[in-house]
């Protein structure tokens, strides 16, 4: 039998898995695992969309036609936060119109002025204090998912804050990442005194009562969107810092880090070019969790009334009000039914990831 000399074989012939990397390894692994894929790509597609929900569920106009000039009120309220006064619409009602009865009264009027809405034209702060909002309204093919108890549409409001939620997750995570990742390699990598007197801070710090501290603070001052992200990294970095150094640790006992050390490279150098790349895995596989627990995080102190100041869209503040209400189904049932949607895919993805990264599959020795 003739056989073909291993020498003569074409590059075609090779499997060209292996000239993948290990991070190209673990992202075919990841989109072989189809219910996290498709979660992650829906997410990502949902939280690209929400950045665009003034042009989509709003109720400013988008374009306004009136004697013969443009107006744009949704780009000018997202670029400089200001609104067109009635006056300058010929509508004698003070502060700024109402865009769904100018459309309808310039349509029976014909005379040329015309008003484009958004796909859905309502806000998520109008109440009753807008003409046509009604308290407790049923779903309908207007109103996707009714209104609550001062007339604001519920919809709207849980699209907003979808967007508000899953950005104060990934930003909370990543002021957490950034004080938890320093800390613990500086800790694993110089050891000795320097991780001993660092483990006794983290031992006292992390006995800290997080929800007196939001109490206190919230007498004392109105919390927003960034102080609530501060204090809640606070504590939340000792996690990760455990993460970290029990990962330097690891590392730098291997002779790639005896070799740099040797050649006269500096500590930043080995740190940031040689030691973390190859302790990435409890970072990626940890951030999705992470964020679920952030959203739980900031739904559990809007609920308990410490969280964003209202009128704000809070997924927290929604399930609140809807438990006050609980014969109104659809108040109850819409925040609920989004807050588990968002976690289930985040916990899609977070369990692909985890698979993707595993060791016993793809590691730095096959």
């Amino acid at each position: 039998m003739n056989r073909t000399p291993a020498s003569s074989q074409t590059p075609s012939a090779v499997d060209e898995s292996i000239s993948l990397s290990i991070l190209q390894k673990r992202w075919q692994k990841f989109k072989t695992l189809k219910r996290g894929y498709y979660a992650f790509i829906l997410l990502v597609i949902l939280y690209v969309t929400s950045f665009f929900l003034p042009f989509l569920v709003n109720n400013r106009a988008l374009v306004v036609k009136y004697n013969g000039h443009f107006y744009f009120p949704a780009l000018k309220q997202v670029f400089t936060k200001g609104i067109y006064l009635g006056e300058t619409f010929g509508v004698d009602t003070p502060g700024e119109p109402n865009y769904r009865q100018l459309q309808a009264q310039w349509r029976e009027e014909g005379q040329g002025n015309w008003v484009i809405m958004p796909p859905y034209p309502y806000g998520p702060l109008e109440d009753i204090n807008i003409e046509g909002n009604k308290m407790y309204e049923k779903p309908s093919r207007h109103r996707w998912m009714g209104t609550d108890n001062v007339g604001r549409d519920v919809f709207a409001r849980l699209a907003y804050g979808f967007n508000i939620s899953i950005s104060f997750a990934i930003i909370l995570q990543l002021v957490s990442y950034a004080i938890g990742v320093s800390l613990g390699a500086a800790m694993g990598y110089f050891g000795g005194k320097f991780d001993l007197l660092f483990q006794r801070f983290i031992e006292i710090w992390g006995t800290l009562p997080l929800l007196f501290v939001v109490i206190i603070i919230s007498s004392l001052v109105q919390p927003n969107f960034f102080l609530l992200i501060l204090i809640l990294a606070a504590t939340r970095w000792i996690g990760m810092t455990y993460f970290m150094r029990a990962e330097f640790y690891r590392e730098k006992a291997k002779d790639y880090v005896a070799a740099a050390i040797s050649m006269g490279q500096s500590h930043a150098k080995i740190i940031f070019q040689h030691i973390l790349p190859n302790s990435l895995v409890p970072i990626i596989t940890y951030f999705p969790f992470g964020v679920v627990t952030a959203i739980g995080s900031l739904v559990s102190l809007d609920f308990l009334g410490f969280g964003l100041p209202p009128p704000t869209p809070s997924w927290g503040q929604m399930v609140s009000v809807g438990l006050q209400n609980i014969t109104k189904w659809w108040m109850v049932l819409a925040p609920l039914g989004a807050l588990f949607g968002t976690l289930l895919m985040i916990v899609f993805i977070g369990e692909a990831v985890r698979e993707a990264f595993d060791p016993k599959v793809y590691s730095r020795l096959r």
